[in-house]
């Protein structure tokens, strides 16, 4: 189709899948804090004033889950003892393991099979980048985010009491060709106290919200969606259960580049489902941005315990010169799990703030930097 619109949602970091993700991330930094060697899988699962963690954890740190857990909940914003979850009330169950040998055997340097560090698992990853924004993103995703975010600033500053941390957003965005022309439909639903009415949430969105964070890309003609079942008192974890990794294609591109449907937060990088997606989105980025096409999509498949992919495979989607960017990504790119981490200097803690409002197209990640020609091999 020559002319499409197409959608892309954003949950933010009050929505109770996404209040499971940061707690499984703020295990893992916690891990990484005291032990850059952890291998961390953890799991979490909220409802109602309980808070469950789950997994396989393997390390020389000593944690405090209790505190751990409360801190994130009190970050994020649930700090009302009125309600069922709350920082100070909520009760934890801890289910952690340590990891299978037969797995770390296969992911450690001196027992794989390979000789050398592999894959914590099988699978595939993909990494997406694009021209159409200047964070390389898809402008749906990347639009969607910035109202939630913007909600959870104006929410924390307290310029807007009313407003409760559970909110989400969606955009519609009509391209014509590869060409983004206009948005066309927003919608925002976003969590809010009894004292306030849909009238009101409206107004904000549309005077202050919607064109301070959209921009260029707001305009009065589009359709917008408030609230639509009329009022939003009730939710968080207190209304919905939560569980980690249920935010894939909102962590990623929108549901424009592909996904293989492993999650990122609460593993460690010898799990490629996260490591590898982000070094493919590395990847991606270089080859847009080395001029070879105005969008590369990356995808790499890995056996379990073994170093080498499978597969790696380049798609320019008919921007580019597909054969010289396969050769470009071949000849100056390392997948090995061992060298990804090692090129983005992933043992360490930095996982938090991966957590909300996309795992990319934000600064200051080491998956986002674009190199200089010379500076891209291996």
């Amino acid at each position: 189709m020559s002319r499409f619109t197409f959608t892309s949602e954003s949950v933010s970091e009050g929505h109770p899948d996404k209040v499971c993700d940061y707690i499984s991330d703020s295990v893992l930094d916690a891990c990484f804090e005291q032990d850059p060697r952890s291998r961390v899988a953890c799991e979490t699962l909220v409802k109602s004033d309980h808070v469950v963690l789950a997994g396989e954890i393997t390390t020389n740190a000593r944690l405090d889950y209790e505190r751990i857990v409360r801190q994130a909940v009190k970050e994020i914003g649930y700090t009302d003892p009125s309600e069922p979850f709350c920082d100070t009330t909520l009760k934890l169950i801890s289910l952690i393991t340590k990891q299978s040998n037969e797995i770390d055997q296969g992911v450690t340097e001196t027992t794989s099979q390979s000789g050398d560090q592999g894959a914590g698992d099988q699978g595939i990853m993909f990494g997406y980048a694009t021209d159409e924004s200047p964070e390389m993103m898809p402008l749906p995703i990347l639009l969607a985010h910035k109202l939630t975010k913007g909600m959870a600033t104006d929410r924390k500053s307290g310029k807007f009491p009313w407003l409760r941390p559970d909110s989400k957003s969606q955009v519609s965005l009509t391209y014509d060709g590869n060409q983004p022309v206009e948005v066309t439909a927003v919608v925002v639903s976003t969590q809010h106290t009894r004292d306030v009415d849909q009238k009101k949430i409206t107004e904000y969105v549309r005077e202050v919200l919607g064109p301070r964070e959209l921009g260029q890309w707001w305009n009065n003609k589009l359709t917008l969606y408030v609230n639509p079942t009329g009022s939003f008192i009730h939710g968080g974890p207190s209304a919905d259960a939560g569980v980690t990794g249920r935010k894939i294609i909102v962590d990623s591109y929108g549901g424009w580049g592909r996904h293989g449907g492993g999650a990122f937060s609460g593993k460690d990088p010898s799990k490629v489902d996260r490591s590898s997606a982000y070094f493919c989105r590395y990847v991606a980025k270089q080859v847009v941005a080395s001029g070879l096409a105005k969008k590369a999509e990356i995808q790499v498949g890995y056996a379990i315990g073994m170093a080498k992919p499978v597969s790696v495979k380049v798609d320019t989607f008919g921007t580019g010169d597909e054969r010289a960017a396969a050769e470009f990504v071949m000849n100056n790119f390392d997948f090995r799990p061992r060298a990804i981490v090692e090129k983005l200097n992933l043992l360490r803690p930095i996982y938090r703030q991966t957590t909300n409002y996309g795992h990319f197209g934000r600064p200051g990640l080491p998956w986002e930097t674009v190199e200089k020609a010379a500076a891209v091999a291996k």
